[in-house]
């Protein structure tokens, strides 16, 4: 779940209000193939308050991801730890619609669904006029 993807980021901008609740009971992290510097910076932009860890798209990925194998694709791990062993629980993939986004379930209230709607890393749209004269703005 990284900066290249706007349905990643949709649900960590859902999951991240939360976070309090949920680590009262495990700990979370965000992982991504982004490098360590690159989290940091989108993280921050969207107030994000995640543990970040990086993959960088090698190995761990290949064994651990949502379903092994399949390499870089959205979705929640859980772990457990038994003893010294920690043992891989349970797995969901996420996609539009999925229980764990709850946008889809609002929009769909209005008639919308995946093929009327694609999440925005942001939402501002320049208007054809400003009232100040539009000058400098940075696109």
């Amino acid at each position: 779940m990284g900066q290249g993807c706007r349905y990643c980021t949709t649900w960590a901008d859902g999951i991240n209000p939360f976070l309090p609740h949920l680590e009262s009971e495990f700990a979370v992290a965000l992982l991504s193939k982004d490098s360590p510097d690159t989290q940091r910076l989108f993280s921050n932009a969207r107030g994000w308050r995640f543990r970040m860890a990086s993959h960088g798209g090698g190995e761990y990925i290949q064994e651990q991801g949502v379903v092994p194998g399949a390499g870089d694709m959205p979705g929640i791990v859980c772990y457990v730890r038994d003893g010294d062993q920690i043992l891989k629980r349970n797995s969901a993939v996420f996609g539009p619609g999925d229980l764990f986004c709850s946008i889809w379930h609002i929009l769909s209230l209005a008639g919308l669904g995946e093929p009327d709607w694609t999440p925005q890393y942001a939402y501002w749209r320049r208007p054809r006029q400003l009232d100040d004269g539009g000058l400098h703005i940075l696109d």
